[in-house]
């Protein structure tokens, strides 16, 4: 297999670095572009100095489609209006995209959607292994419990994320709507610098299920990125989640 290209989007922020580094330790992997916004200080830096590291020779750019000339993915976990940009211009040129930027909206989720008429996109409110997987398993007890049980999900991030609920605790009441009919009451909690946790309670007359998931770095969303960056090499357009890049159905 050949070398996997990819640039990254934010590289200066603490997602970007995140994945950046990762991919640093993974041989299938070489990153060759880095992108930010215009008047960031990391704007011009070598991103082996952004990151500690040793010089890479990619410079950190806040010309996207310069950040696309030479690449074979782009992973992009910033905000709505950038990575819708960054969208663009990666659909004319066809490039497949990653994309675990949060609170996009209904008019943002079309523009992907279109985009990925002509591109390969994977597109995840959350882009770990076991989130993706509680997904699948909050799907089974919803359908089995029903509309006897009401249901409650709760979030707690850090101070700093944007959105609130989560897009995480938004796909998980999406889902049980659509498995039991119930409509679950969410509760988002926003305190120091937690990465992400999520739990969802069933409650019955007779019992009670918690289902609960905690994240314990950046790092499991930006492995999940990498993963599905190595997913889409290869394949035709179309609007891709994490469960399909997992097998988990």
């Amino acid at each position: 297999m050949d070398m996997l290209k990819i640039g990254i989007c934010g590289a200066c922020g603490k997602m970007g670095k995140r994945i950046a580094s990762l991919a640093l330790r993974d041989p299938g992997i070489e990153i060759t572009s880095a992108l930010e916004g215009a008047g960031h200080p990391g704007r011009g830096k070598d991103l082996g100095d952004v990151l500690g590291a040793v010089r890479m020779g990619v410079e950190v750019t806040d010309d996207a489609r310069k950040a696309c000339e030479a690449i074979d993915c782009l992973i992009d976990f910033t905000l709505p209006g950038p990575t819708l940009e960054h969208l663009a211009v990666c659909a004319e040129k066809k490039i497949p995209v990653v994309i675990g930027t949060t609170g996009i909206d209904r008019d943002g989720e079309l523009k992907i959607k279109e985009a990925s008429s002509v591109i390969p996109v994977v597109f995840s409110p959350n882009m770990a292994v076991g989130v993706n997987l509680l997904f699948k398993i909050i799907r089974e007890a919803a359908m089995v419990l029903g509309p006897d049980f009401s249901v409650k999900v709760d979030e707690t991030h850090h101070v700093h994320k944007k959105d609130s609920p989560s897009g995480t605790a938004k796909m998980i009441a999406r889902i049980v709507k659509e498995a039991s009919g119930s409509e679950p009451e969410v509760e988002a909690f926003r305190e120091g610098e937690v990465v992400g946790n999520h739990g969802v309670m069933f409650d019955g007359e007779f019992e009670k299920l918690e289902i609960r998931h905690d994240a314990k770095s950046r790092d499991v969303f930006a492995s999940g990125a990498l993963r599905a960056a190595k997913f889409l090499s290869g394949k035709g357009p179309g609007l891709y989640s994490m469960g399909d890049v997992l097998g988990i159905k």
